[in-house]
């Protein structure tokens, strides 16, 4: 019945899980920048989950140097990760580091941010960003302690620039404009554009390789994609996969992910499957395409139970 499906699902609430760390296999990673465009920089994070090993530097993180300054893309999954970060733009850049993106509220892409405190940058988010944080970064903060230890956790960095609608930053020789999108990924999600390269920074709202995890709406993640098809954008920088990729195919690709959670779990509720079953059967045909499929599609299915069974 649906109100069993309603209470089972209950059980899921409160803070999102599967963006949460936990505990993965050990993996010693050598990371390097790869320079994907002029003066833009992407290092690549690994397809697991944040562990002692790999210090929480799981996403792709970066940086733009402009004639006037650097901008980092995102901050790192944790204290240590971004001190990695700031010293890698230091190799290339004795320019001060102006701005800090902060694209979402998970702690893979903004617990790096303390490591650039001493630079006074402007820390960019979206508007919704700051209450996310106040809700969920403590908690965050402790996973990763008890996860890497309190000096390379980091600790929660709150936006000192919020985005409500769009914006745009000037970095003397190129335009970045930000768009604040609706609930999809998660209900913060800021990405952003370079008009000088053309490239698209996504963050979270691209997954590729790597399965999505769904901890805003399923219904707007597919809107605020077909947003992102509207940018006229080529290619772009996923907040997990590739360096940078052919922005259609990897959007084609998410969306037939997301179109067969919707389509199953809509079946499930029609049919009034009991949530084991729908975890069991949603969107399997999607399992070979995805690293981490078997741990993140379940969720996935119960947090898109939670928003579809009340249609």
């Amino acid at each position: 019945m649906r109100g069993s499906l309603s209470r089972r699902a209950a059980l899921f609430g409160g803070l999102c899980l599967c963006c949460l760390p936990s505990l993965g296999r050990a993996a010693a990673e050598r990371f390097t920048m790869r320079e994907v465009g002029p003066g833009i920089f992407v290092r690549c994070g690994p397809h697991e989950e944040a562990s002692a090993e790999n210090d929480d530097a799981i996403a792709n993180i970066g940086f733009i140097i402009g004639r006037d300054g650097v901008l980092v893309t995102e901050s790192g999954g944790s204290l240590a990760d971004g001190q990695w970060l700031r010293a890698e733009i230091r190799k290339r850049s004795d320019k001060p580091i102006r701005h800090v993106v902060l694209t979402h509220v998970h702690p893979d892409h903004c617990f790096g941010a303390a490591a650039f405190a001493e630079d006074e940058p402007s820390f960019i988010g979206h508007h919704a960003l700051r209450a996310a944080l106040e809700a969920r970064g403590e908690y965050y903060r402790q996973r990763l302690t008890d996860i890497l230890g309190a000096e390379k956790a980091g600790r929660v960095v709150f936006p000192t620039e919020a985005v409500k609608d769009a914006t745009e930053i000037d970095l003397g020789d190129r335009i970045l404009r930000f768009t604040a999108h609706a609930t999809a990924h998660t209900n913060c999600d800021l990405s952003m554009l370079d008009t000088g390269s053309g490239l698209l920074f996504p963050a979270d709202l691209l997954f590729v390789n790597r399965i999505p995890s769904l901890d805003g709406s399923l219904l707007g993640w597919l809107k605020e994609a077909e947003r992102l098809k509207g940018t006229g954008a080529a290619r772009a920088v996923p907040g997990h996969g590739p360096a940078s990729v052919e922005l259609a195919p990897a959007l084609a690709d998410l969306t037939r992910y997301l179109g067969a959670l919707r389509d199953g779990t809509r079946r499930a509720i029609a049919e009034d499957w009991p949530i084991e079953k729908a975890v069991q059967t949603v969107a399997q045909s999607e399992r070979d395409n995805w690293a981490l499929f078997d741990l993140y599609n379940g969720r996935n299915v119960t947090q898109a139970f939670k928003e579809l069974e009340w249609e």
